[in-house]
């Protein structure tokens, strides 16, 4: 097994990338913004900024390519914060929450219409999604958030009888089922890749295999490289679960943990045996959901999150493997679909995520030209377009509703730390599996289990689909 690899959808994409590399950067350089990152928030951030500044000269540095990240390893599931409306209600009030949920909704169509326009190839499929209950247990579980949702005037969601979503879902293991149009399907690192295309096309200066060494606030900020500086008026630091690392001010901000997945190998005659049409994902209600959709090339992928947990926010080697729980993921896939029992498993992959305590990302400044945002808790290839908006307004000393959301304010909370907090982490999520066997099995849950897995679900599903 090689030391490091490339996860599935970032090596097709480099794969059908013909674009020249960037140059790292090299001495003394100047830009009058800086964005640290090259994935779905940095690009965002400096294709809004740009096309709000076109005068604006921004460089954009990345420690490894572009999407070398979660953006090109995540699930590709482009989904809403509809469902996160009882937390941003709580967090923000009703007026914010709803403003929030529409922004989420908003944001697909904005990132469609980029791709429409730039003629990103990314496989992009608008088919919505459906949020599901495999068991007993999980029949129900929706309900409170989608009246909160019809109350508000805010639901997309219809309740679909269970025959309609088993078909829909290509699976008879689903008991109960909400589905939404407002969500799409994309091959992520064709669609991070393609965002790459667009920076430059702008005039954004790129800069990959350049991490960050340094940061020295300033007016101007310097920012050490390996093998140069760059000065800049302001900075946008964009590198999600690789903050804490960098910044160690952040690390009970977030915790870090896997989000594994598996693809099939095309079988597209299983496929349509399943009756698993279109670009449709599919999300059950466990805590840490299982979630699993379809290729446009005809296979099938199947990811989970809350697996393996980071110690102090280290990035560990585990990370650019295969991933650990391949074989357990391959039989939960086989379990949903077992069209595809004969179908191998053509690849397995993880990476970080970072979990938040509220699992909503968050913004702010480090300094009064130094801002920052990561924390999307498995849920960012939809709300990074928001990220982006709210880095570019912070960035820009603009004042509106995106340098003014509470979003912008820091994280909400910390964990404990460690080792409470590592330690903290295997237990409860001890507690979840435990939980999760005893209701597929239709047996009693113990009270213990119960109470340590509301400490998970208490901020919110656990989506890791991204």
């Amino acid at each position: 097994m090689p030391d490091r690899q490339r996860p599935y959808w970032l090596a097709q994409a480099l794969a059908a990338d013909s674009s020249p590399a960037a140059p790292a950067v090299r001495g003394e350089l100047r830009a009058d913004l800086l964005v640290v990152g090259g994935g779905f928030t940095g690009l965002w951030t400096s294709i809004l900024a740009k096309q709000q500044r076109p005068d604006l000269d921004v460089a954009l540095i990345e420690a490894d390519v572009c999407g070398a990240g979660a953006s090109g390893r995540n699930g590709g599931c482009v989904l809403t914060w509809a469902t996160k409306l009882p937390t941003l209600t709580r967090l923000f009030g009703a007026a914010e929450a709803a403003r929030l949920v529409r922004a989420s909704e908003a944001a697909i169509g904005e990132i469609e219409a980029t791709v429409v326009a730039h003629r990103i190839a990314c496989e992009w499929r608008r088919d919505g999604t459906l949020y599901t209950a495999t068991s007993p247990a999980q029949v129900g579980a929706s309900d409170a958030v989608m009246r909160a949702l019809e109350a508000a005037g805010l639901s997309s969601w219809h309740r679909l009888p269970v025959d309609e979503v088993q078909r829909r879902a290509g699976s008879r293991t689903h008991l109960e089922g909400w589905y939404s149009p407002c969500a799409a399907t994309v091959q992520p690192g064709m669609l991070v890749r393609g965002l790459r295309r667009v920076a430059l096309e702008l005039g954004v200066r790129l800069y990959e295999h350049t991490p960050l060494l340094a940061l020295e606030a300033g007016s101007p900020a310097v920012i050490a490289t390996p093998a140069g500086r760059v000065r800049a008026d302001r900075v946008v630091l964009a590198l999600n679960a690789w903050t804490a690392r960098a910044f160690p001010s952040f690390r009970r901000s977030i915790v870090i943990v896997s989000s594994d997945m598996v693809v099939t190998a095309p079988d597209p005659a299983a496929l349509a045996a399943a009756g698993l049409a279109g670009g449709t994902s599919v999300l059950d209600s466990r805590t840490f959901v299982h979630y699993y959709r379809s290729t446009a090339d005809g296979r099938v992928m199947l990811g989970k999150g809350g697996n393996t947990f980071a110690y102090g926010g280290r990035i560990h080697p585990v990370f650019d493997r295969p991933s650990p729980y391949a074989a357990d993921l391959a039989r939960r896939l086989r379990a949903f679909l077992p069209e595809f029992a004969q179908t191998p498993i053509a690849a397995s992959w993880n990476g970080p995520s970072d979990r938040s305590v509220t699992g909503l990302p968050f913004f702010g400044r480090l300094a009064a030209n130094v801002s920052y945002g990561f924390g999307y808790s498995g849920n960012g290839v939809g709300p990074s377009r928001i990220g982006g908006r709210i880095l570019a307004s912070l960035a820009l000393g603009l004042d509106d509703e995106w340098s003014r959301s509470p979003l912008a304010h820091g994280p909400r909370g910390q964990f404990p730390p460690e080792p409470a907090r590592y330690l903290g982490a295997l237990i409860v999520r001890g507690a979840i599996r435990r939980q999760e066997r005893a209701e597929d099995a239709h047996r009693p849950v113990r009270a213990w289990d119960r109470a340590l897995a509301r400490l998970a679900a208490s901020a919110g599903k656990a989506d890791h689909s991204q």
